[in-house]
């Protein structure tokens, strides 16, 4: 069955990579409507996130902001077979600006590499995709539980050189060479820890068991960190890049500290554009006090 669903999925990927990114965008949105229309269970974990993360909105503005979430999610699944399948010619023409890259080039300068913190904002395949271009690029990732999309997924995304690290003793040792030589690493570290690799520190205001490798790496190495994201821009238009210089508490010893100044970057970057978060990840479905809320 999982054979099924894999080549079912790459094959609705090869489907939309036939499609202009328009087109492919506005599939994706009406399909984020529907999403939103049925009050399914990424609608009841978004809802719950946005309030969580945003009472200074009222009822209206949040219920909104939910709707707007949902349709970005589902522009960024219709964008999924120009990002892995698409030339990375024809993707990097879709960068129309890209801010404040040379924060980049003066990090890795230092000569202790560069950690990168990349949220589930916008397409971070596209990023991904430019640091390749330009970069010595390492990525960690959870592999897929369908084995023909892990294989899809690591193709693609190293198809221009980068190295993927799987999220393990294995992928960790790759992360520590990486920092070592000089290069950038690059981690998506919104999402929940798992159990035991994580340490409860604050995310809008909430306590979210947050991935405690990052905040080690930082310390450990003494590599610069910063932030990218790309920016989905209206129309179709394309996408524009942003990079960010994160505070220097991220490579504080004290773990509590440094995963509290990760997290504050990671909200930097989602207050720029929060319509493009992913909300509808359990990102606080462990409470410190033992309960669940979701």
């Amino acid at each position: 069955m999982k054979h099924l669903k894999g080549w079912l999925s790459i094959s609705v990927l090869y489907l939309l990579a036939l499609l202009p990114l328009s087109v492919a965008q506005l599939l994706g949105s009406y399909i984020g409507k529907r999403t939103y229309k049925q009050k399914s269970k990424a609608y009841k974990i978004t809802r719950m996130n946005i309030e969580l993360c945003f009472p200074e909105l009222n009822a209206e503005q949040q219920e909104t902001l939910v709707k707007e979430s949902l349709i970005e999610t589902g522009r960024l699944a219709g964008e999924m077979g120009m990002s892995w399948i698409w030339s990375p010619e024809r993707v990097i023409k879709k960068i129309r600006k890209i801010h404040h890259e040379e924060l980049l080039s003066e990090a890795l300068a230092n000569g202790k590499g560069v950690i990168l913190i990349a949220p589930h904002l916008g397409n971070w395949e596209v990023l991904g995709l430019h640091l390749s271009t330009k970069y010595k690029l390492t990525s960690m990732y959870r592999p897929p539980k369908i084995e023909l999309m892990d294989r899809l997924v690591r193709r693609k995304r190293a198809r221009l050189g980068s190295k993927l690290a799987p999220a393990n003793v294995k992928g960790v040792r790759m992360a520590m060479k990486a920092l070592k030589a000089g290069e950038v690493l690059g981690i998506l570290p919104d999402q929940e820890a798992d159990k035991g690799s994580g340490v409860f520190a604050p995310f809008f205001g909430q306590d979210s068991y947050s991935m405690k490798l990052l905040p080690q790496l930082a310390a450990q190495t003494g590599a610069v960190v910063l932030s990218a994201y790309a920016k989905r821009l209206p129309g179709a238009e394309g996408y524009e890049i942003f990079f960010h210089r994160a505070s220097d508490k991220i490579n504080d010893k004290d773990l509590l500290s440094s995963a509290t100044a990760m997290n504050a970057e990671v909200e930097f970057c989602v207050r720029q554009v929060p319509e493009q978060y992913q909300w509808e990840y359990k990102r606080f479905q462990h409470c410190s006090d033992g309960t669940r809320r979701y």
